[in-house]
């Protein structure tokens, strides 16, 4: 049997399969997957689990890897992401490495097709449908359970310059789960702003996340009495991550809209 990632490549089982992973948080779905003993190589923000990922070697970011260090890895599969890793790289890696696998969820139930796929592809499909079970249970009992005020909320990810999130984005629907929805600034998916009271008047909180830049309590603080609106902290891994986070990440919603009231 094939498995077809994002881009319609077949891939067929591979039992024995050297894997490297440029994508932090499906590095951590390999591993809960249990498939940790064949990955051979990882990005230095593959950071979870931290007991397991630490006997695996670092090959560079998720945007500048050390090409040479992943051929001599000998890996015979690639797995990258649409938005973590750059093309040009991507296209260079795949001149030696002879099976490159693409994911792009966009939205939380792509995480039920992608982690098919690594089950499928590494052998692991059995832990894959027992995940997919799991979270097919969250996504139900989230539907069901009270979502409080909707809210109207700016999704911080950067600082210097200010930068948000489009609705076109994983974590824009991760937030429509629970009812809250993002303003319209424009077509970008990761749009710069500059604060006005037109933007004020169409929100009701900020969410500063905890990465990519690292936002704490102190920035919480100073942007509260700069624009006389609610802020708070919010985890950035359980709103980005896809992958085996986003199962917490689901029940992680919940504590938010429970929270809102």
């Amino acid at each position: 049997m094939n498995y077809t990632d994002i881009l319609g490549t077949q891939h067929a089982a591979a039992p024995n399969a050297r894997i490297v992973s440029l994508v932090p948080s499906i590095t951590e779905l390999l591993c809960e997957l249990g498939l940790a003993p064949q990955l051979v190589g990882r990005t230095g923000f593959c950071i979870h689990p931290a007991q397991v990922v630490r006997d695996i070697p670092k090959i560079g970011g998720t945007k500048d890897v050390n090409i040479e260090k992943i051929r001599k890895l000998a890996p015979t599969h690639l797995v990258v992401n649409i938005d973590e890793n750059e093309k040009p790289t991507v296209d260079l890696l795949a001149e030696f490495v002879p099976h490159i696998v693409v994911t792009h969820p966009i939205a939380p139930r792509d995480n039920l097709e992608m982690v098919r796929l690594m089950g499928g592809i590494f052998c692991a499909q059995e832990k894959a449908e027992a995940w997919c079970r799991a979270f097919e249970a969250e996504l139900a009992a989230l539907a069901t359970a009270p979502k409080g005020r909707p809210q109207r909320v700016l999704y911080c990810i950067w600082k210097d310059p200010w930068m948000t999130i489009s609705r076109d984005t994983y974590i824009a629907r991760m937030l429509a789960l629970i009812g809250w929805s993002i303003p319209d600034i424009g077509s970008v998916r990761y749009p710069s702003f500059q604060w006005s009271d037109g933007l004020l008047r169409d929100i009701d909180q900020v969410l500063l996340s905890s990465e990519p830049y690292r936002f704490t309590e102190e920035h919480v603080d100073a942007l509260e009495r700069q624009i006389g609106k609610p802020v708070q902290l919010v985890d950035g891994e359980m709103m980005s991550w896809y992958g085996s986070r986003a199962l917490p990440g689901i029940r992680y919603l919940q504590s938010l809209a429970a929270a809102a009231g």
